[in-house]
């Protein structure tokens, strides 16, 4: 219970700047939707980039944000060094990445379309470097248990990022997409001189046996990770390439791109539970009771992801003014969106068994498999049938690696988990989900009134879990108010 207690803890503060953090941020896309034409294609544009940006991110790292908690956490090893191996490679993989960018510039803007504005692609490329550069030592202060730095810094970007977004579109009204990379460029570069003190206090060490068995260890994380972020950004990247009308197309993905942010919910849960959770599971594989904490982890996991998951689905009368009118017509693929997020939640926390057992290369499969479940999908069905392809792609991807890895971790390395419950809050919250679904389609009620009902099936919800998995006498600080 005390390490479930620390989980809870540091969850919240990594949740702060996860979040809270993306909530914030979050409003940019309101700001983006409300003052960007739709017709203009420049939220499109913006989704496509980043896409590609998320990419090549995962390249960058190369997998060494895990692979430092795994030999951190080796005594073995001093921690220092292993900083300094993995640090030393991501920065060669990044100075090689900057050289080949601007060296094929025009050959790489004229490949991806964007021939008149090869600064789009300039400007993402040293964020994404710099980027890249942060991840290691964002990293270490999680294996360093300094949640409160690491939040404060994500949270100063964040407002940073916000305060001169209104500026440049609210005060001097420059309404276009090349402000929101410019903004980036600045704010990423800002945050990146406060680790310049922390670099310094490094013991630097690069050791050459150490960096091959980092690689051994990395290279099939890099695998997962490409495999990972592409069921989350390949939907975006392919739209614009096989959507049969090409001048509508960046119309189209603004659409579902603004429209599945309001689904990152659960996406920022699953970001801030992995911040706290990752370097806890490297430390917990020594404890005999180790299997009975990931089952425990698990279940509430997925409760709360769940009660996200009603939470905006109730509160959708409400949250769909945080976009622009011109782009509500694709809200209808939020809950599938959600449900995949949660898929992928739930495929993070079994993947910690071949982490635990360094056999990494099972993740790799698994999410390859996933991976191209979603490509395939997306390539014959978004001539079809359009951005809703995107969102059934990424359920069935996410699904498949799920089903895959829960299969052959109970094989290779079991974990009791509590499937009996889990399924019974599966089948509560989507019986939820129908009733909130049918009172609005068959019903002549107002929007308020279904509102309160909304809210009167989550509180029903919540009863459930207060009923059975999570007493109020148990709860941190206003727990002693109801003990008897």
């Amino acid at each position: 219970m005390a390490n479930l207690k620390s989980l809870a803890k540091d969850t919240a503060i990594y949740g702060l700047s996860s979040i809270v953090g993306r909530f914030l941020n979050y409003l940019l896309v309101t700001l983006y939707t409300y003052y960007m034409p739709k017709d203009s294609g420049d939220y499109g544009i913006s989704t496509n980039v980043y896409a590609y940006t998320a990419l090549i991110l995962v390249l960058l790292t190369f997998g060494m944000e895990t692979t430092l908690f795994r030999f951190a956490n080796d005594e073995k090893y001093k921690p220092d060094t292993v900083f300094s191996t993995a640090f030393a490679t991501v920065g060669t993989l990044t100075a090689v990445f900057l050289l080949l960018i601007f060296g094929f510039i025009s050959s790489i803007c004229n490949t991806l379309g964007y021939s008149e504005h090869p600064d789009y692609l300039m400007m993402m490329a040293v964020v994404v470097a710099l980027d890249a550069l942060q991840a290691i030592p964002f990293s270490f202060l999680r294996f360093q248990k300094r949640a409160i730095r690491f939040a404060s810094l994500k949270l100063l970007f964040i407002i940073l990022n916000i305060g001169l977004n209104l500026i440049y579109f609210v005060g001097l009204g420059k309404v276009s997409v090349f402000y929101v990379f410019f903004i980036n460029l600045l704010c990423t570069g800002f945050i990146t001189l406060f680790f310049i003190p922390d670099l310094f206090k490094i013991q630097w060490h690069f050791d050459g046996s150490l960096l091959k068995q980092m690689l051994s260890y990395s290279w099939p994380i890099l695998i997962l990770g490409i495999a990972g972020i592409l069921n989350q950004v390949a939907d975006k990247i392919i739209f614009p390439l096989v959507y049969p009308d090409e001048t509508n197309a960046n119309v189209q993905l603004g659409v579902y791109g603004s429209c599945v942010k309001i689904a990152m919910i659960m996406a920022m849960i699953t970001q801030a539970f992995r911040y706290a959770y990752e370097p806890i599971v490297f430390a917990k594989n020594k404890d005999a009771d180790k299997t009975e904490y990931y089952a425990s982890a698990m279940k509430f996991f997925i409760i709360f992801t769940l009660l996200a998951f009603l939470g905006v689905m109730g509160w959708m009368p409400v949250l769909k003014y945080l976009i622009g009118a011109n782009y509500r017509e694709g809200l209808g693929v939020v809950p599938i969106v959600m449900m995949a997020e949660i898929f992928m939640g739930i495929y993070f926390n079994l993947s910690f068994w071949y982490k635990l057992i360094d056999k990494t290369i099972y993740g790799a499969w698994f999410s390859l498999a996933g991976c191209l479940v979603l490509i395939t999908i997306n390539i014959f069905f978004i001539p079809k049938i359009g951005y809703w392809a995107c969102a059934w792609g990424g359920l069935a991807g996410y699904f498949t690696a799920m089903v895959l890895s829960y299969i052959v971790g109970q094989k290779k390395n079991p974990i009791p988990y509590p499937m009996r419950d889990i399924t019974i809050y599966f089948i509560s919250s989507i019986v939820l989900f129908g009733m909130m679904k049918c009172f609005a389609r068959y019903t002549v009620l107002p929007e308020w009134a279904l509102f309160l009902i909304n809210n009167a099936l989550i509180c029903g919800f919540v009863f459930m879990i207060i009923k059975r998995d999570l007493p109020l006498s148990s709860l941190p600080v206003i727990g002693k108010k109801f003990k008897k």
